[in-house]
């Protein structure tokens, strides 16, 4: 059997070789009262918290156990893919993973399930029963979800429904599992640490050329952002976001040293297995215990992968030919740096405990009367199968969110000494990891997706704008655009309450290029590092700030070099896909200067003008398409001499001295055109477009300056002498 292949357009789609069985979708309310009988009808018992007296003590307990959670009753329907799917052979064991820690004060428990995706009627059930029977109090209970995508099936996935027996077969197993480690507690010592592993993970949502754009399930051609465009693919420009390289490890040993458990996260959505199977995750867990050499008298050592922020990533370099790796040697490879952060990990006898949770009413994607009324006759058609198209999948999708206008997301924050943890119930872009990261009071912290429920993607407000697969509305897509910003903010609240401190500014550092632009004391300097938010910051002032139209996306990688952000930290820009950046100054004078930075990812062949740079009023900066001479930069009637190729950095400076103007390219003191062009009293200025929307730039922009004089050639040139590791070609940069 094969895993679940994607199409063109970005979806899960179909494999063949799976049979297909008809399920109805279980009712909420109907799955809800089956999991709180389940729940009811367990056997009583189980181990109570202890009450911790104050004077007990600074004495640290962990306790970790593994149950396995393969289902005996085959076939079993499969998530993971756009119709329902069944799997009839046992590939690799299913297993629960818990942790669970005490710090006399307090108790929590972790647990990890090797499923695709987890309701949060289930997850409830989970937590009411693992309450009854451990002590732990629900809210200090975390399950989460692995992501494999070859597990049976707890909820409705697209066209897939739920199997109608393994969550009753799941459940107690689950908690027994948490019981388990409850019996295992024992005196322990705590350490976190984050490791790098940037070569394991990379964006997997692409920007498409604007005239290469692909057809959503609405018969509209809306999709810009392209989930697994395929590697090196020419209609393509770049990743819609960045990645989130961390290893994150939470881990306990015995006072004498021994391995207990390792909880790991990582930002990788999943490798890709046949069904039934753990993916990686469970082989990293094995491979990681091998490698600390985790064996001898005691509880066995428990591996733990938990998800990170992987709703846009995935293990595939879609900038670079494809690797062929095979899932045991990625995980191999994975489970090796967990090795090696542990050996030099250092290890605490005791820290404290904090946990909170916090529950957000968040409004879905209603149809429109139009969509309604055709998912409602699509629907009608379906007459109790199936879905077996795109169209009828998103047409029942519909009605789901017109019943369920608005959801009750969970969310926790926890604190482990000085480490953080946020554990969001939907799929989250990494960038949105990225942010809380940067803000978090806890250093580290790591992001636990897919944990007490399954909410869907959320991507950052501005992807909306770009389509794909990711924004479909549809139950696992379909919180408001505003979901995002909302649930970052709602965590790091969270998070201040468990550390007791307040959120981290989000800072830039200035690198040499950066403190020379500030010495030439510039009107107006935005740096462009905002990893969110409509505005964007000058650096040199309170007034001016510039506004991100729709169509611009953020903290892409900029001009490498560490002149601009130092070199602890990665230069952020925002990439240009059909957006401007436009802010209103003070009447420019008849002198000016006007400095950045960009990257156009267009052929010069795919339109009259490759896109516009900079515009105020009848003035603008272009690049030449196929209407001139191709590649070179374009003011009017005005055209340079050198051809510049796409992406790759490279640094322009627009000076105005009364009528004359002057554009130069890459410090070359030599302009690369001059000419006459009669005073411009217009207020508003455009970055990646001009004052209309013709062909705005397709690519990146960073680094703008405005200067009310004249730089002269030898100051520009300093600039760009500063900045000049930035100009080598960075072809499709992640």
């Amino acid at each position: 059997m094969k895993r679940p292949e994607f199409n063109a357009s970005g979806g899960r789609g179909s494999t063949p070789g799976r049979r297909v069985r008809a399920r109805a979708e279980w009712p909420h309310f109907a799955g809800l009262v089956l999991f709180l009988a389940l729940a009811a009808s367990a056997a009583p018992g189980g181990l109570p918290q202890p009450a911790h007296p104050a004077g007990r003590g600074r004495v640290f307990l962990a306790g970790a156990a593994a149950v396995d959670v393969t289902p005996t009753n085959l076939p079993v329907i499969v998530n993971g893919g756009f119709f329902t799917q069944t799997a009839d052979q046992v590939h690799d064991r299913l297993h629960v993973r818990w942790l669970v820690l005490d710090d006399g004060r307090a108790r929590v428990a972790l647990g990890v399930l090797d499923t695709c995706l987890i309701p949060v009627e289930f997850a409830d059930a989970v937590r009411a029963r693992a309450q009854q029977l451990a002590g732990i109090p629900a809210e200090r209970i975390m399950l989460s979800a692995v992501h494999t995508h070859s597990t049976p099936s707890l909820m409705r996935c697209l066209g897939t429904d739920a199997d109608p027996h393994y969550p009753a077969f799941a459940l107690p197993r689950i908690v027994d599992g948490l019981q388990r480690a409850v019996a295992n507690l024992a005196p322990a010592r705590v350490g976190w640490t984050v490791a790098a592993a940037p070569e394991h993970t990379h964006t997997r949502v692409w920007i498409r050329r604007p005239d290469k754009r692909l057809p959503d399930p609405f018969g509209e051609l809306t999709v810009r952002a392209n989930m697994h465009p395929g590697h090196q693919n020419p209609d393509t420009i770049g990743p819609s976001g960045p990645s989130d390289p961390a290893l994150t490890l939470l881990t306990v040993q015995s006072p004498a040293g021994r391995p207990l458990a390792v909880l790991a996260n990582y930002s990788m959505h999943y490798f890709g297995a046949p069904a039934l199977s753990a993916d990686y995750y469970g082989v990293f867990a094995e491979k990681l215990g091998t490698l600390l050499g985790a064996d001898g008298a005691g509880p066995a050592f428990v591996g733990i992968m938990s998800q990170g922020t992987s709703g846009d990533q995935q293990w595939m370099d879609y900038s670079q030919p494809r690797r062929e790796i095979t899932r045991d040697a990625y995980a191999g490879e994975l489970a090796q740096i967990a090795a090696e952060a542990y050996r030099k990990m250092v290890f605490h006898d005791w820290a404290p405990l904090a946990m909170r949770q916090k529950t957000l009413r968040l409004a879905t994607r209603q149809p429109d009367a139009k969509r309604l009324a055709w998912a409602r006759e699509m629907a009608a058609q379906l007459d109790g199968r199936p879905p077996r198209s795109l169209p009828e999948v998103y047409a029942r999708e519909q009605l789901w969110l017109h019943e369920n206008p608005v959801r009750a997301v969970p969310l926790q924050a926890l604190r482990v000494g000085e480490l953080g943890i946020a554990i969001w119930p939907c799929e989250v872009f990494a960038l949105s990891g990225l942010k809380l990261k940067a803000q978090s009071p806890l250093q580290p912290t790591m992001n636990i997706e897919l944990a007490n429920a399954e909410e869907g993607y959320i991507p950052p407000p501005e992807l909306h704008v770009l389509g794909g697969y990711n924004t479909w509305a549809c139950r696992t897509a379909g919180l408001e655009p505003q979901a995002e910003p909302k649930i970052l903010a709602a965590l790091l609240g969270l998070l201040e309450k468990v550390s007791g401190q307040p959120r981290r500014p989000l800072t830039v550092t200035d690198g040499a290029y950066a403190q020379a632009v500030r010495a030439g004391k510039p009107l107006a300097y935005w740096r462009l590092e905002e990893p969110g938010g409509p505005a964007a910051r000058n650096a040199v002032g309170a007034r001016w700030p510039a506004v991100y139209e729709p169509g611009v996306v953020r903290w892409l990688e900029g001009p490498p070099s560490p002149a601009f952000s130092g070199r602890d930290a990665i230069n952020r820009c925002p990439h240009f896909a059909g957006g401007r950046l436009r802010a209103k100054l003070k009447p420019p004078g008849r002198n000016s200067t006007v400095e950045f930075w960009f990257w156009n990812g267009l052929p010069h062949d795919a339109r009259p003008v490759t896109g516009y740079l900079y515009g105020r009023g009848g003035e603008a900066l272009a690049l030449n398409g196929t209407a001139g001479a191709a590649g070179t930069l374009a003011y009017g009637p005005l055209t340079g001499r050198t051809v510049i190729a796409p992406k790759t950095w490279h640094h322009v400076a627009l000076v105005r001295e009364d009528r004359r103007v002057a554009v130069y390219l890459d410090g070359n003191p030599d302009p690369e055109l001059t000419g006459e062009a009669a005073p411009d009293p217009s207020r508003e200025v455009f970055f990646g477009g001009r004052s209309d929307l013709e062909a705005t730039l397709e690519g990146r922009i960073d680094e703008i300056a405005i200067y009310p004089r004249v730089l002269p050639p030898a100051e520009i040139h300093h600039h760009y002498r500063l900045g000049r590791a930035a100009t080598r070609a960075v072809a499709q940069t992640p």
